[in-house]
C-alpha cells in the first residue's frame, strides 16, 4: 500500500528543509498550485529534485531592508529598477526557483508591463538577494536561469556572487554597483536600519548620497 501525504499537510519548523527527490515537472507545477502563494516557504527545484526551505523570522527582515537600500542608491542615480519580489522563476522541465528578493535593474525596461514573467520572453532578473545560506538545490536552478548576480546576506555579513560561465564565483565587487563597497555597506545599514528603523536609516542614506 502506497501512502499518499498532501503536501499541505506538510508542516516545517523555521529553519528547517525538506527535499522531495524524482519529482517530474508536472509533479512540481502541481505542488505549487496546491502550496498557494501566501506561505512563508521558499522551493528550489532543480532536475528532479525539489527543496521546500522554511526561513527562520531573524532571515525575513534583512532581505526587505537591502532591497530598500538597492532601490533608493538606484533612485539617487536615476536609474531605473522593477522590483518582482518572490516570484517564481521557471526554466521549464530543468529548474524553478524562489528567491527572497530580485530586481532588473540593467534589464528594467525590458520588464515594464511584465504581468506574467516568462523566461522565453524576458530576461532572468539581473540580481537576486538571499537572506541565508542558497542550498545547492537554490544555486543550480539560479544557474539554469543564467541570474547574473546573486547576493546572500547570512551572520550580518553580505557575500556576492558572479556567474561565469556555468558556476557563481564569489566576488569583493558588483558589477551593477562598482564604485561602491557594498560588502561594508550593506552589513553597516541593515544594522543601523534595525537599531534606529527603515525609513530613518534610508532618509541618512540619502542625505549621505547627495
Amino acid at each position: 500500500m502506497t501512502l499518499t501525504i498532501p503536501i499541505n499537510a506538510i508542516e516545517l519548523t523555521p529553519g528547517s528543509t525538506v527535499s522531495i527527490r524524482n519529482l517530474s515537472w508536472a509533479d512540481f507545477e502541481t505542488l505549487l498550485i496546491e502550496l498557494g502563494e501566501k506561505r512563508n516557504t521558499r522551493i528550489a527545484y532543480y532536475r528532479g529534485t525539489l527543496e521546500i526551505m522554511s526561513p527562520l523570522a531573524i532571515h525575513e527582515r534583512p532581505h526587505r531592508i537591502i532591497s530598500d537600500i538597492v532601490k533608493a542608491i538606484l533612485d539617487i542615480h536615476e536609474r531605473n529598477w522593477e522590483d518582482f519580489g518572490s516570484t517564481t522563476l521557471k526554466r521549464p522541465e530543468i529548474a524553478g526557483v524562489e528567491p527572497d528578493t530580485c530586481l532588473y535593474i540593467q534589464n528594467a525596461d525590458r520588464v515594464q508591463g511584465c504581468t506574467d514573467l516568462d523566461l522565453d520572453d524576458y530576461p532572468p532578473p539581473d540580481l537576486a538577494i538571499e537572506a541565508d545560506v542558497t542550498s545547492v538545490t537554490a544555486v543550480s536552478a539560479y544557474q539554469a536561469m543564467r541570474v547574473p548576480e546573486i547576493w546572500v546576506y547570512r551572520n550580518h555579513k553580505l557575500k556576492i556572487y558572479l556567474l561565469e560561465g556555468d558556476r557563481y564565483v564569489e566576488s569583493s565587487t558588483s558589477p551593477t554597483f562598482p564604485d561602491l563597497s557594498l560588502i561594508d555597506l550593506i552589513p553597516r545599514l541593515v544594522q543601523q536600519a534595525i537599531a534606529q528603523g527603515t525609513s530613518q536609516m534610508l532618509r541618512e542614506l540619502r542625505t549621505q548620497f547627495r
